[in-house]
């Protein structure tokens, strides 16, 4: 059997899951607002050959929230989102990247792990094909879920920008 991938698609925000050369599925994603770029603090989507360095939130409920890859215990409601209108949710699954592209998006200033890069869920009022986050790649919560059941660690991420 062929190992399952994923490619992130900025221009058209997208993401597709692979399977060798086939695409088993498609969903719309929400990159950074500040566009791609690997240098910490820019708030920028990394770009090249990533993989998935941990897979955090099996089981949590839709919509569960993370903070620090940890769960509260929350689930996000419309007055706990009023109650934090500025906080940058982090909602179902984590998948955690990991450059590996020395130089580019491993090591030093431009490190996809230490920038905390990751692919998660968001609220679902959030628009999706748009670009709004941070640096992270956010998906809608029930996609997230659903990829994150097809793929693992070790799951290779590429980010084309």
């Amino acid at each position: 059997m062929s190992q399952r991938w994923i490619r992130v698609d900025v221009a058209r925000q997208e993401l597709e899951l692979h399977e060798g050369d086939r695409v088993l599925r498609r969903f719309p994603v929400s990159t950074a607002a500040n566009g791609v770029g690997e240098t910490e603090g820019s708030e920028q989507t990394p770009r090249g050959t990533h993989e998935i360095r941990e897979c955090i939130g099996a089981g949590a409920p839709p919509g569960a929230v993370f903070v620090g890859r940890e769960p509260t215990g929350e689930v996000l409601t419309p007055a706990l989102r009023a109650a934090h209108p500025d906080r940058d949710w982090i909602l179902s699954r984590i998948l955690w990247l990991s450059g590996l592209e020395e130089g580019r998006n491993r090591g030093g200033t431009v490190d996809s792990h230490a920038r905390y890069i990751y692919i998660h869920g968001t609220p679902d009022d959030e628009p999706m094909g748009v670009p709004r986050s941070h640096g992270c790649v956010r998906m809608r919560n029930e996609d997230v879920i659903a990829l994150f059941d097809e793929i693992g660690v070790g799951a290779r991420v590429e980010i084309d920008g």
